[in-house]
């Protein structure tokens, strides 16, 4: 077992080309920068983080605030960030710079998750330690002595690693009776697009559905080893660019296709990335020609190799945190974000909130249009930390109005893959007096409770 471990540590020591690593970096950052540009002219700064009266917090990330007006000024910061990031000038404090803004962007709103804003998060925290601008970047001719050719295997392995535990973990996520028996919610979701020339006719039939689902099990289970083979690189690599382009037609998740695209090329072999930019006309990013090793220093490689480990570790063990919880996980929902769920459920939700003053017996109807924007009223309606914070939110609302001890219930129905809609939470359970921390939401109805 010894020399098993011993010969691991030989092996990703080994140097290999760094022009994947750069290449990489450079894809990242260009990426990240259209996306803050995206954001700016469609002037969804304004309406998800500046026009909210409430916004949603990830448990603990409750001392996140909003910029208020200034808040454009922080996707400015991020994407100027991400250009320098991508230019590799300045890198180790852009990648600084551009792992705690986004990351504090991303904080702003929990009704804004999307699983690919967490990946770029924990792909900017590797980032951050890895030598990414020893090869094609602006810092190389600012100072010649950074520029290496080659870096240890395990810096491309790291990023490797982490888009291995996406897919393969979004994989293991599919292997439910929903997805695999029930061809649920594919069987709800593709008849919607039937208009798509050619093969829209297809989305109407069930098999079609189910073809689908277990292909995508079977996919994200299997292309991160694919990916890794030489042999089948090519061919596992046409098949990311052929899912992630369908699944960008079929739905609305954003950048999250193209950011798949673009980094598993990090699969690739660094020698041929290598001799391919070395074949190109010397452009503004300097190309490495040197024979040169990057070297961590003694001390860079403990304290890195200790930070890897317990980020490994925590990203291998934390999508398993909902076996704490009691109930169907998709129904409750604890546990559920952060652990690579894409596209699982289709959930409707209906909320109706009354503020009750336990003193004069008034009750007040909640208009939720005066507090949340569509988009978190959804959100809200099917999520119980939500739906918790949105309480206690009204109870601090009326209490500065005037209300003595408000007290606030909420009739919640909610809908899951088909289902018909059933009452989610206990509607006599005073919300504003209940903990949210890490533990059990007794208050939520079990699932066994809701029939198709």
């Amino acid at each position: 077992m010894h020399k098993s471990i011993t010969s691991i540590i030989v092996y990703l020591r080994k140097p290999h080309y760094s022009a994947s690593l750069a290449f990489f970096r450079i894809a990242f950052g260009l990426m990240l920068l259209f996306s803050m540009l995206r954001f700016w002219s469609k002037g969804w700064i304004t309406e998800l983080y500046v026009n909210p009266a409430f916004h949603f917090k990830y448990f603990g990330f409750g001392w996140i605030q909003s910029w208020g007006d200034y808040t454009p000024l922080l996707f400015f910061i991020c994407g100027l960030s991400a250009l320098l990031f991508a230019l590799g000038l300045f890198y180790r404090v852009a990648a600084v710079l551009l792992f705690l803004s986004f990351t504090y962007i991303e904080l702003l709103d929990a009704t804004n998750y999307l699983n690919h804003y967490y990946f770029v998060s924990l792909v900017l925290f590797l980032m951050i330690f890895l030598p990414a601008n020893a090869n094609l970047a602006l810092d190389n001719r600012l100072k010649p002595s950074t520029a290496r050719r080659f870096v240890p295997r395990w810096t491309t392995g790291s990023i490797r690693l982490m888009l291995g535990i996406i897919y393969f973990y979004a994989g293991l996520a599919k292997l439910n009776a929903d997805w695999m028996l029930d061809a649920m919610p594919l069987r709800l979701w593709l008849p919607a697009k039937n208009d798509l020339p050619l093969i829209g006719n297809l989305f109407n039939h069930t098999a079609t559905a189910y073809a689908f689902s277990w292909f995508g099990a079977i996919y994200d289970l299997s292309i991160p080893f694919l990916l890794l083979y030489s042999r089948s690189r090519a061919w596992a690599y046409a098949a990311v660019v052929i899912f992630h382009l369908m699944t960008a037609v079929l739905f609305p998740i954003g950048m999250f296709p193209y950011v798949m695209i673009v980094s598993a090329l990090i699969f690739f072999d660094t020698a041929a990335m290598d001799r391919w930019f070395r074949k190109l006309p010397s452009g503004i990013l300097p190309v490495c020609n040197n024979g040169l090793d990057y070297r961590f220093t003694p001390n860079a490689k403990k304290y890195i190799g200790a930070v890897f480990l317990l980020f490994f570790t925590l990203q291998l063990l934390f999508p398993f945190r909902f076996l704490m919880y009691p109930g169907n996980l998709f129904w409750t929902e604890q546990g559920y974000r952060f652990s690579w769920r894409v596209m699982l459920m289709e959930k409707m939700g209906y909320a109706q909130f009354v503020v009750k003053d336990a003193v004069s017996g008034e009750q007040t109807g909640v208009n939720n249009n005066l507090f949340l924007t569509r988009n978190q009223e959804k959100m809200m309606s099917t999520q119980p930390d939500f739906i918790l914070q949105y309480a206690r939110f009204l109870a601090r609302h009326y209490q500065e109005r005037g209300m003595q001890k408000p007290e606030v219930y909420a009739q919640v129905y909610v809908s899951m893959n088909g289902r018909r809609s059933r009452l989610f939470i206990d509607s006599t359970i005073d919300l504003s007096v209940q903990e949210d921390n890490f533990c059990n939401k007794a208050w939520i109805l079990p699932f066994e409770a809701m029939k198709k």
